[in-house]
């Protein structure tokens, strides 16, 4: 081993301190630890609700379907549908973005929504806060969605046994920016629990979410059609 690292120019100190860092990112065992809300500090009109209430609801017009997002009776965003000639139910991924706010205390799309960029920090609110941030967010949510769905949305995948090479693409897609800081194992709840919620609201079309940024929980209920 100390042969194959002289001859490429390693230092098999650096290898295997890389390695020990690798590991605990993916499989942290007993020692998971969160790093603190990015938003820490921030003004409070700044910072994201630590917790959050979000009601899904499905509603129809005739053979068209889509999802709207409710909080505290006020509508967020746009009204979603899949966006696809194949009919998937891409019209909840917003769930996934919940899902990051609980585990990862990230995400420049509700940020926005939310309007809660950090605008006092010129250069978090144009950098961590602005659109290609939000770009690579959608983007990460859309591609591993592509993944889940051949894969039963990952309802037979375990904590531990989600696909490394994603989770590596994830972190290379986020690298430059705050959510970089997150470990893998994170990433990896965060996905795992989107999905839980993200079957559930599958099977009941409407209902609420509710999101604890310290616990980093995600709790669903499922509520009558709201029309």
């Amino acid at each position: 081993l100390a042969l194959s690292c002289a001859s490429f120019k390693l230092s098999l100190e650096k290898v295997a301190l890389a390695n020990i860092l690798k590991t605990a990112s993916r499989w942290p065992k007993d020692n998971e630890i969160y790093p603190k809300h990015f938003d820490d500090g921030m003004k409070p009109h700044e910072q994201f609700p630590r917790k959050i209430t979000m009601d899904f609801i499905e509603r129809e017009q005739g053979d068209y379907k889509y999802v709207v997002q409710r909080m505290h009776g006020v509508y967020i965003g746009d009204r979603l549908t899949d966006n696809s000639h194949e009919l998937d139910d891409y019209r909840f991924h917003d769930i996934f973005h919940l899902a990051y706010v609980a585990h990862l205390g990230w995400s420049p799309v509700l940020r926005s929504l939310m309007k809660r960029k950090r605008k006092s920090n010129p250069k978090l609110d144009e950098n961590e806060d602005g659109a290609r941030a939000a770009i690579i967010e959608e983007g990460i949510a859309t591609w591993i969605f592509n993944h889940a769905k051949h894969r039963n949305h990952y309802a037979d995948v375990s904590e531990g046994s989600l696909d490394y090479g994603l989770l590596k693409q994830i972190a290379s897609m986020v690298r430059g920016y705050e959510v970089e800081k997150c470990a893998l194992w994170q990433w990896e709840r965060a996905i795992l629990q989107g999905f839980i919620v993200f079957r559930q609201l599958q099977k009941s079309r409407c209902g609420t979410v509710e999101v604890d940024m310290n616990n980093h929980t995600l709790k669903f209920t499922a509520m009558e059609k709201d029309l």
